[in-house]
């Protein structure tokens, strides 16, 4: 291979035709990013990775997002759970559970409901109360819903040592909010877990 062969190879090398990241058009380098992260991601962090301003990532997120809905995408960008992520759009979610499950819908218990819903509204919260608010023991509840990413543990309880629950980043995403103050005003109805302790 001559010495000019050996220049022409090497000029069509990908490799030496990157661009510095922060020369990248910004609204096509979120959307590539974006569609790789399989959890919410922050603006902070995208102006990281991108060597942009906090605030230009911020103006460019919200234009991506709003320009999908105008343009009636099957996708949508949404801000959740302190970050942001692609999804597929509301209207078109009989095609993608139909695609994705096949007929065979992985819904929750309405036991796990009940129980997910306490623990949102109580938490932190042990077992034990979870339990005394429900009526039932909820251990295998708890281990199920712990399982499938919506309940975590969160430190113990001080006098008891009993081990404390959460929920976590997932469940809001699976909610589509963005943190818990946006859950319905549900906890006026549910027993006082005070009231409930001597009966535990």
């Amino acid at each position: 291979m001559t010495e000019t062969t050996e220049a022409v190879d090497h000029a069509d090398d990908p490799a030496d035709r990157d661009e510095p990241v922060a020369d990248l058009p910004l609204r096509p380098a979120l959307e590539a990013v974006l569609m790789v992260v399989d959890e919410p991601v922050t603006a902070l962090t995208l102006a990281q990775v991108l060597q942009r301003t906090v605030a230009e990532v911020e103006d460019a997120l919200v234009a991506l997002a709003a320009a999908y809905v105008a343009e009636e995408r099957g996708f949508e960008l949404r801000a959740v759970a302190g970050g942001w992520r692609m999804y597929s759009a509301a209207r078109y979610a009989p095609a993608v559970e139909a695609f994705v499950l096949d007929g065979q819908h992985a819904r929750l218990t309405q036991a796990a409901l009940e129980t997910v819903a306490v623990v949102a509204y109580r938490q932190p919260v042990t077992r034990a109360r979870v339990s005394a608010v429900r009526g039932v023991n909820v251990d295998a509840v708890m281990r199920t819903l712990v399982s499938r990413g919506l309940v975590e543990e969160c430190g113990s309880e001080p006098d008891t040592g009993a081990y404390l629950y959460r929920t976590t980043g997932y469940f809001l995403e699976r909610l589509g909010i963005g943190s818990l103050d946006e859950l319905p005003a549900l906890a006026p109805y549910l027993p006082d877990i005070e009231s409930l302790e001597g009966d535990m």
